[in-house]
């Protein structure tokens, strides 16, 4: 079973070769090929002297060996490739946590409130 799974993400990643930056984020949305991960990081402003919180919308492509296991709010990383349409210039590489993991993880580093 194992050996299948591989021989499948070595033929996506052969077809869909992925390059440059790594993200991660959760899943906001879903639709059948195709996910929207929100990302978020601190940019340092100049002129105030501070720090400020950004997030960042990102399209990816969804493998279908991840379609069943990936859902809205699951902790996922994505890598940069080719664009692959006008929106898609991410693939989905793993899934880090699922959403009942994430509890924390919602409260601290995007302040949104969790619910069940």
């Amino acid at each position: 079973m194992e050996n299948s799974q591989e021989k499948k993400i070595n033929l996506v990643e052969k077809v869909i070769n992925s390059r440059g930056r790594i993200f991660e984020g959760i899943v906001i949305k879903k639709f059948p090929k195709r996910i929207v991960l929100l990302y978020a990081r601190t940019i340092y402003v100049r002129k105030y002297e501070r720090y400020a919180k950004s997030r960042t919308k990102i399209h990816a492509r969804l493998p279908n060996i991840f379609e069943k296991e990936i859902n809205i709010g699951d902790l996922i990383q994505i890598q940069e490739c080719r664009p692959l349409s006008k929106m898609i210039h991410f693939v989905v590489i793993k899934k880090i946590k699922d959403k009942g993991d994430l509890k924390w993880y919602y409260q601290i580093k995007w302040g949104i409130k969790y619910e069940n």
